[in-house]
């Protein structure tokens, strides 16, 4: 009891740590709950504001068509799903979406397009940096997700005005073949190193529900806080299930298994943005309001995350104000930190 005791201390410093093993997540992720609760607030005080919620806008500019066959999406060329498909949405039609993202309060504007890779060829990537320019001249955080991206497209898309790239790692490494074949996991490790090298920040995270073990969840972390620095924004998603997808018939995930995923995410990585992401159309305001307890600090608002749906902009103001919670006024500029110079050298004398 004594050396757990000290292990609890240990955590509730928060330090940056990249050498987690398994075995110490689990037995994390398992403490009783109202002990890891308080944890994660611990954590979470140290770093962040606790009424604090930083509100994103995800667009997708293209949809459908994709050439991967990621088992969790509607967007795959390979499933039966049925998806309203169309091209590169035009600058307007952008523009107007991030406009109304703002005046809705967000602070991030993320643009999804459904490819294995941007193209090389043509004039559709030169699109999306001219939406990305324009994006950020409205003075919000830009982030894109357009799968895989070599060294010379990461940096045009820093170039442009790019803050944050989405590559999500989905599950563990163990796991990850069941759910996807076109892609192996180091190909998604590739990226994550191109958007670094570039000097972008780094957006990753996976998803809960797809019949994963609670193993193949630690696995997840374990991967997630191995990567130095931590991504700057981690969204868990709790899988949406959509007919047409072969896992469309998933067993429900026990909500307990999502609040749980995330109090370890804010544990281990106690400096990210932990973003409470999709399927929480299925979730009642009681489940929301535990996730914020447990350390999420941002949400996806919207009528829709790229093809699936999502809690309204009013319903989720309405959450936010029942909760005493408001969202992040103001969007983070390239050099900005997460933390107070007290709290990072803290952080830092403790780091390994």
């Amino acid at each position: 009891m004594t050396l757990f005791a000290g292990k609890i201390k240990s955590w509730e410093a928060g330090p940056i740590r990249h050498d987690y093993t398994r075995d110490e997540l689990a037995a994390i992720f398992a403490l009783p709950l109202p002990r890891l609760l308080r944890l994660a607030q611990t954590v979470h005080a140290r770093h962040w504001a606790d009424d604090e919620v930083q509100l994103c806008t995800l667009l997708s500019i293209k949809t459908g068509g994709c050439k991967e066959d990621c088992a969790y999406c509607p967007q795959s060329a390979h499933h039966d799903a049925q998806v309203d498909a169309h091209g590169l949405l035009n600058l307007e039609r952008i523009r107007e979406a991030a406009t109304a993202a703002k005046a809705g309060g967000s602070t991030r504007f993320c643009m999804g397009a459904a490819w294995r890779t941007p193209p090389t060829k043509g004039e559709q990537f030169e699109r999306v940096l001219e939406a990305v320019q324009t994006v950020a001249g409205l003075g919000l955080e830009v982030c894109t997700t357009l799968g895989m991206l070599t060294e010379e497209q990461a940096a045009r898309l820093k170039e442009a005005g790019v803050y944050a790239y989405n590559h999500n790692l989905d599950t563990s490494p163990e796991y990850y073949e069941r759910i996807i074949s076109t892609r192996t996991y180091e190909d998604r490790l590739t990226t994550l190193r191109n958007v670094r090298k570039a000097g972008m920040t780094v957006c990753c995270g996976g998803i809960v529900g797809m019949g994963e073990s609670r193993t193949d969840r630690l696995g997840l972390i374990e991967q997630l806080t191995s990567l130095d620095p931590h991504p700057e924004s981690v969204p868990v998603n709790l899988l949406v299930r959509v007919d047409g997808t072969p896992l469309a018939d998933a067993q429900e995930l026990d909500v307990f298994e999502l609040i749980r995923t995330i109090a370890t995410c804010r544990i281990t990585m106690p400096q990210s943005r932990v973003r409470l992401s999709a399927g929480r159309t299925a979730m009642s305001d009681e489940a929301q309001a535990l996730c914020f307890l447990a350390g999420a600090n941002s949400i996806f608002t919207g009528e829709k995350l790229l093809t699936t749906p999502n809690p309204g902009l009013d319903r989720d103001h309405e959450l936010l104000a029942r909760l005493g919670m408001s969202p992040v006024a103001e969007a983070a500029t390239a050099a900005a930190r997460p933390v107070s110079t007290e709290s990072e050298a803290a952080a830092g004398a403790t780091s390994h």
